[in-house]
């Protein structure tokens, strides 16, 4: 099928594939578009901490007509029933509204867009092409759901989506996003892509799980040791994402929990969700952004540059456990201009104890930094991360546990001495 670069040619930049080989990974990890991956989902972090996905919030125009774009392909699905065959995975049907989709979705795109935003359609559409599945193995796995982080960072960078739509785009577009991901995994019986079976954190996503841990991160009605409990899904399952994804499993996986899901289970072993959020985000930047089979298939264009980041750039934090900062206040991702013309910015973060380092899980760490404030790159040498290894490890905000007991709205003492100041 012809990609986004195929539909309008002579467009530059080239919206393209530019991990080829083992090598090319090192360079991935100091691209302007890695820093602002992990930026956006540890800014998002931040900012969704204590927010239940039920809560009201701002939703923008741009952003309701994003939500409506998945109730037209929702449609299109029910266009193409799945076929009666006698394959268990993979229904045949998948590539029929796969084909329809990719007719469809550049006009569905165009038409939500502001005018003087088309510039960039091309890109946009690529990574949303990229977010729904492949049509030949007809699978789904992590790859497909960081294209669509990176849609959602695009968005951003383009300032299509503005600062106040951070917490709606989180909580309601990934969220439809996850929900239809899940709709077509059951309607055509997807086969999970590069799954690694038990030893997996999920057969099919990722991103929700750090995204709902820092949900839990400030007043939590729950501990960490009993997000299994059934009364525990059945009265929060709406509410966190993190459980929404749990109840899911639930529902496509028969068994006890810690065999089908032995990574998840080794979670219920680390005392905070705050732990649980870092750990996450390290598991994530080892297991799937250090990944050549993964990152082999990532496009890269203007908004998701490949191109270096000047030396001395740091990964921003995640700063969990207090209410988030309003957004004049946040550091998140820089949008293409400013990219340019501003010097870096490092983040200046306490660093989180010694014992809590885990030198096999610092490739590109976003919760550490090195003393010259240079990006962290080590090799590694395990092929898997547990999770119950990360019981130790900070967050990077220095800011523990207390202050899961700060009143919603406030901000602590020292903090409101220094806007003060």
């Amino acid at each position: 099928m012809a990609d986004a670069n195929a539909m309008t040619a002579g467009k530059s930049p080239a919206i393209e594939k530019r991990v080829h080989n083992a090598a090319d990974l090192a360079q991935w990890q100091r691209s302007r578009a890695y820093h602002d991956l992990i930026g956006y989902i540890n800014g998002t972090s931040s900012a969704i901490q204590g927010i239940k996905t039920t809560d009201e919030m701002y939703e923008s125009d741009v952003l309701r007509k994003l939500l409506a774009l998945f109730d037209a392909l929702a449609q299109l699905v029910k266009e193409h029933p799945p076929l009666e065959q006698p394959q268990r995975f993979g229904n045949k049907a998948y590539r029929d509204w796969s084909r329809t989709m990719h007719e469809q979705l550049p006009g569905l795109l165009a038409q939500l867009l502001p005018a003087a935003k088309h510039k960039y359609h091309n890109e946009l559409l690529q990574y949303l092409l990229e977010s729904f599945g492949n049509a030949t193995r007809i699978d789904y796995g992590t790859g497909h759901e960081l294209s669509f982080i990176f849609f959602l960072c695009a968005l951003f960078k383009a300032e299509i989506l503005l600062e106040q739509d951070i917490v709606s785009a989180a909580l309601r577009l990934f969220k439809r996003y996850l929900e239809f991901a899940r709709q077509l995994q059951r309607t055509y019986n997807m086969e999970p892509a590069g799954s690694q079976g038990v030893w997996s954190l999920d057969d099919f996503q990722f991103v929700p799980f750090i995204w709902g841990s820092a949900q839990l991160a400030v007043k939590s009605p729950f501990d960490p040791a009993k997000f299994v409990d059934e009364q525990i899904i059945n009265d929060f399952k709406e509410q966190y994402m993190f459980i929404s994804c749990i109840d899911y499993i639930c529902q496509v996986k028969t068994g006890h929990f810690g065999e089908h899901s032995n990574q998840l289970w080794s979670i219920t072993a680390v005392p905070s969700w705050i732990k649980i959020n870092a750990g996450l985000v390290k598991m994530y930047q080892k297991e799937i952004l250090s990944k050549f089979p993964v990152i082999q298939h990532v496009y890269f264009g203007e908004l998701m540059s490949f191109d270096t980041v000047a030396a001395g750039t740091t990964l921003t934090n995640a700063r969990l456990g207090h209410v988030a900062p309003p957004p004049s206040k946040r550091i998140c991702i820089a949008t293409p201009a400013s990219a340019n013309l501003l010097p870096p910015t490092p983040i200046v973060a306490p660093p989180p104890p010694a014992e809590a380092l885990n030198s096999d899980l610092n490739v590109g760490d976003s919760s550490s930094e090195s003393s010259d404030n240079s990006v962290v790159l080590r090799p590694h040498t395990d092929s898997s991360a547990s999770l119950v290894g990360i019981q130790g490890s900070g967050s990077g905000s220095g800011s523990g546990d207390k202050s899961t007991n700060q009143p919603a709205g406030e901000l602590p003492k020292e903090q409101q001495q220094q806007q003060a100041d």
